[in-house]
């Protein structure tokens, strides 16, 4: 205990004396977590710029303008021909815009049926999709509105009328964030994967300079001799430091932003925690597999990226191709997010997340697995160091 007790004095004092430590773990999570946040405060976008190109200029179709401008998502912005509203949106100042045609209004009075046309920038998938569904909505309701007053002028009585209108009401219940808050939606995973990748990327630094500056035997010597011990006491300090930040930004989220948690937030701390023991210990087992520290940030840097891309909450990973369906399990940011999603949508407590924790904890047999490449070359100092 004395030996990996001098080990975590003297990476305190490394802490204490290179900045690049905190910058890089508190300074760069309490950015991301101020962006991102506040970035999402409403829950959802709004004011969204929606073209209108009105040809028709009747009661009818500036009753759809208005219902459209109504809406919380969309605002619109009134065109006098189709070039200039489609040269907006290719710049970016629209995220789509609607055609009604000449004559709209006759051919409703005529029963004939109109054709109203929509463009919509998929390029920018968030404001693109939640745009194309204000449009159809509003659309959807403006034709039930046609429809009810044909049938009302055919003496339709009013039960008959909204069956025909909608023969099957649906009763929609959006399980875990009602508010369809897009906060609660991406920054529950997506700052934890954040700190993940802050994680991997010191925990990969630390031990690769001791490599690069020519510092490992020292460490050794401090260590008496053992390899193990200096490893030990090497990764207490950090793991202290991530899971103390692991645990505020839980407390951030459940405690004081009140996102929606069924379940306990004790579990969530279990769940940050060992979120942070995996991702140090797959840091380790890179620096075994690439002992220069260039190529160990780089590939960690990749398994960063990666392991945010294939946690499934920005697309399911069900819906992937099989072989990466399999690929998405060597990352703990993917054991993280179905504990997560068990223990804050369903509560199901430790029989709904059981599973995660025996596959987050698996990852700690990894540094084992490569040990003593790592072991050899802080002992030899034969590798690469530019």
């Amino acid at each position: 205990m004395k030996d990996i007790l001098k080990v975590i004095r003297r990476e305190l004092g490394i802490i204490r004396k290179r900045p690049v430590y905190i910058l890089a773990s508190v300074g760069v999570l309490l950015v991301n977590a101020i962006f991102y946040i506040s970035l999402m405060r409403d829950g959802l976008p709004h004011d969204l710029p929606i073209g209108l190109v009105d040809l028709d200029q009747s009661s009818t179709s500036r009753a759809l303008a208005q219902q459209l401008d109504a809406t919380q998502l969309g605002k619109v912005i009134y065109y006098d021909d189709f070039h200039r509203a489609r040269q907006d949106m290719e710049t970016g100042r629209l995220t789509s815009y609607l055609v009604i045609p000449e004559g709209f209004n006759a051919d409703i009075q005529a029963q004939r049926q109109p054709h109203i046309a929509y463009y919509v920038n998929s390029l920018y998938f968030v404001g693109g999709a939640l745009a194309y569904k204000d449009i159809l909505t509003m659309v959807n309701l403006t034709s039930g509105a046609v429809q009810r007053q044909v049938l009302r002028m055919k003496g339709v009585n009013e039960r008959e009328i909204m069956n025909r209108i909608q023969p099957i009401v649906l009763d929609q219940h959006q399980i875990g964030n009602p508010a369809t808050n897009y906060g609660v939606y991406l920054n529950g995973v997506l700052l934890p994967g954040i700190l993940e990748m802050i994680v991997i990327l010191i925990t990969v630094y630390a031990l690769g300079s001791e490599m690069k500056y020519g510092t490992s035997r020292h460490l050794l010597k401090i260590a008496g001799g053992s390899f193990e011990k200096a490893l030990l006491g090497k990764m207490v300090p950090y793991a202290f430091i991530f899971t103390v930040l692991g645990i505020t930004l839980e407390l951030l989220l459940f405690h004081w932003l009140k996102y929606p948690l069924k379940g306990s937030l004790w579990w969530m701390f279990l769940d940050i925690l060992l979120l942070v023991t995996a991702s140090e210990a797959l840091a380790v087992f890179i620096v075994e597999l690439f002992p220069v520290l260039r190529i160990a940030i780089s590939i960690g840097a990749i398994v960063s990226v990666l392991g945010i891309s294939l946690a499934g909450f920005t697309f399911p990973v069900e819906g992937m191709p099989p072989y990466i369906q399999g690929f998405s399990a060597i990352f703990p940011l993917r054991h993280y997010y179905l504990f997560h999603v068990q223990e804050t949508i369903w509560g199901s407590g430790f029989a709904g997340w059981w599973q995660e924790v025996v596959h987050l904890l698996l990852f700690l047999f990894l540094p084992p697995v490569f040990f003593r490449r790592l072991k050899s070359a802080y002992f030899l100092q034969d590798y690469e160091r530019n």
